[in-house]
């Protein structure tokens, strides 16, 4: 056949869909699957090989576009109304940058709210997890109590103690008032490893684009589950080494 009688549609970062056309004649009755209908379908899995206890898990959002211009249009013509977006949660191993457990939320869900469901996804055991402060609230730290993980959240400006079991926190904030910021509380509790985190949000959107191109939810949630699994497998063959020569 040539090339003429052969349609590839391409499913975004998963799957591809070829649809024969050799006959004209027959195909008036015939539907064959949209790139749509077969999204709605797709279920993928990104379950990490690695197993055993986590050392550090860190954990950040990055928001996706659903509906939206390039910053170039934006700029010369202005922005229109409607923009869509959905929120990428990522929970990353710092030491082999494998994402842990990952979520694709509506837009109006916070950080917190997403956070419990995420950190659910793994049985792994895991000594701490470090998130920024928008995680700092009742509903993140008693889900990390329950899973028995150290919490290496950094209480807000002016945080007062919470009664109760909070050790992790009320210790934050305590060094937080000794020495006027959050500064040395980062630094003797390794914190700043969360900047994998944000390392893997980074790739993602250079590698994959900071968009998804489906319009149906569960068709989003699995072209962003996809993604996770591509990068995933890019990790597993090798990420760059850096090493201080100065």
């Amino acid at each position: 056949y040539g090339p003429q009688n052969d349609v590839t549609l391409k499913m975004p970062a998963f799957e591809w869909v070829h649809v024969q056309l050799h006959q004209q004649k027959g195909m008036i009755s015939l539907s064959p699957p949209t790139i749509c209908n077969s999204a709605k379908s797709v279920n993928v899995s990104f379950k990490t090989p690695t197993r055993g206890e986590i050392a550090h898990l860190v954990i950040d959002s990055t928001g996706l576009k659903v509906f939206g211009e390039g910053e170039w249009k934006v700029k010369k013509h202005g922005q229109e109304r409607r923009r869509i977006w959905r929120k990428l949660h990522l929970a990353v191993d710092s030491k082999t940058h494998e994402i842990i457990c990952a979520d694709l939320s509506l837009n109006n869900v916070t950080d917190s709210e997403a956070f419990p469901g995420l950190i659910r996804q793994t049985h792994r055991k895991i000594r701490s997890a470090a998130a920024d402060g928008a995680y700092d609230t009742r509903l993140c730290h008693d889900e990390l109590r329950r899973k028995k993980i150290s919490a290496l959240i950094p209480p807000r400006k002016g945080a007062g103690y919470w009664p109760g079991e909070y050790a992790d926190r009320n210790r934050a904030v305590a060094n937080q008032r000794m020495t006027g910021s959050n500064a040395r509380w980062k630094w003797t509790t390794d914190y700043n490893r969360r900047s994998i985190a944000e390392t893997a949000m980074y790739r993602v959107k250079q590698l994959f684009g900071g968009s998804l191109t489906l319009r149906d939810y569960d068709g989003q949630v699995a072209e962003a589950m996809a993604l996770v699994r591509a990068l995933n497998k890019m990790t597993k063959a090798g990420i760059p080494e850096s090493v201080r020569i100065a």
